[in-house]
């Protein structure tokens, strides 16, 4: 367990990276035996996109793997993985998720559990202080963008 707050910790870095960049601070790093391979931050504002999660640009930016790289991979986010990100997972096959938070958007859990996924809840308040400053600075941009992902 010790090691999943040292991994979470480069993602909050990669969260603050996108803060810093006017961006919705959401990071992400992929993990393989012990060594990060990849690592990403939310760059749907800095970069006009619409599929830049923190998690889509970490596994964008850890190159073309093999699938049991993957497979033996542990994605770190600081936030619950949304409907799209979710589904990479499954499609990549990463056995392994560990969140910073799930209270400021909760993404379908339920799915990835059911699709063999292990989630792991750090309940981080750092994670969610960040998240609520952002919010509490940027209410329309975020009501904006969750629009999107949510009916």
């Amino acid at each position: 367990m010790e090691n999943h707050y040292i991994f979470m910790k480069e993602a909050i870095k990669e969260a603050k990276k996108s803060f810093n960049e006017s961006g919705i601070p959401i990071g992400a790093i992929l993990v393989r035996n012990s060594k990060i391979i990849g690592r990403g931050h939310n760059k749907l504002l800095q970069n006009s996109s619409t599929i830049l999660h923190g998690e889509m640009d970490c596994i964008e930016n850890s190159g073309r793997l093999e699938g049991k790289d993957y497979q033996n991979s542990t994605l770190y986010t600081t936030l619950s993985p949304c409907e799209m990100c979710s589904g990479m997972i499954i499609l990549y096959k990463i056995p392994k998720v560990v969140m910073g938070e799930n209270e400021t958007l909760k993404g379908p859990e339920d799915y990835l559990t059911k699709n063999g996924v292990e989630l792991i809840n750090l309940d981080l308040e750092e994670c969610k202080e960040l998240m609520r400053e952002y919010i509490r600075d940027n209410g329309e941009i975020w009501d904006r963008e969750i629009e999107r992902v949510t009916l």
